[in-house]
């Protein structure tokens, strides 16, 4: 197939630009996927070591940034099972 090895991509530069937006959509996609893996309070990966991992949240304050309001002074629990 045309423009899938490299001799054939220098006849056809017009295939460049395409290869380097998908690639850098697939390396965006793959850097936020995996940040959601290993940040997100959501996601357990080891349960041995931690069976509940929401009660370390009960105590701390998991939000997104808002400019309108000022949550730190504010406390919000994690709600109990």
């Amino acid at each position: 197939m045309q423009g899938l090895s490299l001799e054939s991509l220098k006849k056809h530069k017009a295939l460049i630009p395409l290869y380097v937006c998908v690639g850098t959509g697939c390396a965006g996609a793959v850097f936020y996927l995996g940040g959601l893996a290993t940040r997100n309070p959501n996601v357990s990966w080891n349960k041995k070591s931690s069976p509940e991992p929401w009660e370390e949240y009960r105590v701390k304050q998991y939000k997104f940034y808002s400019p309108i309001r000022d949550y730190s002074k504010e406390e919000y629990p994690a709600p109990k099972n």
